[in-house]
């Protein structure tokens, strides 16, 4: 299993001192990482964005880091046919900068919760789109890797019932293991249910706010409020899931993804060390 890191763990450093994609690459060639996750978010010019990818494949290439995933934010969870389609159109783009990356892991979203909709309201709209996509992806053999994120379709459960309902073998799972807890479900026992469908999985933990903290965390279902830690401070069993990753004898990449309020460089680094010692 290689690590790497996603620039997602990084967004504080990224708006503080107005990292570019390229910075954050030469900052994981400095922590020795294998690999980086990226996202289209933080692309500098969305419209037009061929001269900086090609700064990035040639960093890439400097310090020989693979793009372990690249991170499309799509959400399928809208009533209208044709805002529907501009999220397809948006998960198709992303298809091809990945293969441009070298990447064969594309990250994707099912929704979120808005207004009154529920995941039994958006989950006809999220596997069509998703079949639609998979069209595409199987052409180029890229996963379309779902992560369990939000409120909407963040059980385990669903995401099951979302890849078996597309029935494509280039629709799994991005495995985040922090992010059941704000579903209130045990990562252990997620981890047991889509452990077959797992291509990619996303190293991260919380734990419950304090009484007497004054810092803003992320609300779960029951509007317990958690906060991001260093993975291992928190709530999630991650030498369970590690050890299960080894027995299914688990290749791909084990990538990083920090949400807390400490400083996010000195976090990110202590979690490679972590992990590092996980995998030993």
């Amino acid at each position: 299993m290689n690590i790497s890191v996603s620039m997602y763990s990084l967004i504080s450093t990224v708006n503080a001192e107005k990292w570019s994609t390229v910075d954050f690459i030469d900052y994981a060639h400095r922590i020795s990482l294998d690999g980086v996750e990226l996202l289209d978010m933080f692309w500098q010019n969305k419209d037009d964005i061929s001269k900086e990818l090609e700064q990035v494949t040639m960093a890439l290439k400097k310090h020989n880091l693979k793009v372990s995933a690249y991170d499309v934010t799509n959400n399928f969870v809208k009533e209208s046919n044709e805002d529907r389609a501009k999220e397809v159109n948006k998960v198709k783009d992303a298809i091809q900068i990945a293969k441009q990356l070298n990447t064969n892991i594309l990250r994707v979203f099912c929704g979120d919760i808005h207004d009154d909709l529920t995941y039994e309201d958006g989950q006809g709209w999220i596997v069509d789109s998703l079949k639609q996509c998979a069209e595409a992806a199987e052409k180029e053999q890229i996963y379309l890797a779902i992560e369990n994120h939000g409120l909407l379709a963040g059980k385990s459960e669903q995401v099951e019932e979302i890849i078996e309902k597309v029935n494509s073998p280039f629709v799994k799972s991005t495995f985040d293991t922090g992010n059941f807890l704000l579903v209130h479900e045990k990562p252990q026992q997620a981890f047991d249910r889509l452990k077959d469908k797992i291509v990619h999985v996303h190293f991260k933990d919380f734990r419950e706010k304090e009484a007497d903290e004054d810092i803003k965390g992320f609300h779960s279902t029951k509007d317990v409020e958690l906060i991001g830690t260093i993975p291992g401070d928190g709530e999630v069993d991650l030498s369970y899931i590690v050890q299960g990753l080894k027995e299914i004898n688990y290749e791909g990449w084990l990538s990083i993804e920090y949400e807390g309020k400490d400083d996010a460089k000195e976090a990110n680094e202590e979690a490679v060390n972590r992990l590092r010692n996980l995998l030993q």
